[in-house]
Order: C-alpha cells, then sequence, then structure tokens
C-alpha cells in the first residue's frame, strides 16, 4: 500500500503530497502579480524550495519539472533564474510550454516531482 502524507490541505487541492518516498507538488504560481518573468520565476522556484524541504526533500531530487508560460517568448529569460536556481550537474528532466494561466498576471506556474532524501 505504502504510506501517504498531504501537506496545507485546502478543499480544492493540497500544495503538497508524499508517497513512498516521492513528492509531489501542485502547481505553484507567483503572488506579487505586479513582476516581470523573472521575478515571478523567483517567487516560485522559492516556494518549491520551501514546500520540497517541509517534505523532506530538496531542489537537487527533483525528478520532473513541469514550466507553464503566458508567453514562451519569455522562456530565456525565465531560463536565466532557472538556470541560476538548479544546482549543476542535478537538472532534472523538464517540459515548458505555454498555456493559458488561471489568473489574470501569472506569467508563470511549476509543477515539481521530487525524491525525498
Amino acid at each position: 500500500m505504502g504510506s501517504l502524507q498531504r501537506f496545507h490541505v485546502g478543499p480544492r487541492l493540497s500544495e503538497t503530497a508524499v508517497h513512498n518516498g516521492t513528492v509531489y507538488l501542485a502547481g505553484q504560481v507567483p503572488d506579487d502579480l505586479s513582476k516581470d518573468i523573472k521575478g515571478q520565476t523567483a517567487e516560485v522556484l522559492g516556494m518549491v524550495e520551501r514546500l520540497l524541504k517541509e517534505a523532506g526533500s530538496d531542489k537537487s531530487r527533483i525528478l520532473m519539472a513541469q514550466i507553464f508560460l503566458k508567453d514562451i517568448s519569455e522562456i530565456g529569460a525565465m531560463n536565466e533564474v532557472w538556470d541560476a536556481w538548479i544546482p549543476v550537474g542535478n537538472t532534472p528532466p523538464r517540459a515548458t510550454v505555454q498555456a493559458l494561466m488561471a489568473k489574470d498576471g501569472y506569467r508563470i506556474e511549476i509543477v515539481v516531482t521530487a525524491a525525498q532524501l
């Protein structure tokens, strides 16, 4: 069966679920919608890092990342922030696509799956 733990459980979703040593994060979006793509990316990656730590993991243990951008032409600026954040030698498989966002002002949403430490 395996263990299952949820963090920050709400009526619609949990921010994190951990099952058998794998950490699943819900899509993380920025709080400050006035920021440009670099600012929103940095904010969201900070959220990812905090949630991974809370679940007993870290960014070096990311198994897969899915990145949704409102405007794919901003991928270069987003990649600058991502490349500075992700540990060298631990770059995970990743998909990046352009997508409609759930709220005006969101420029990015990131979904991560990671292994526990």
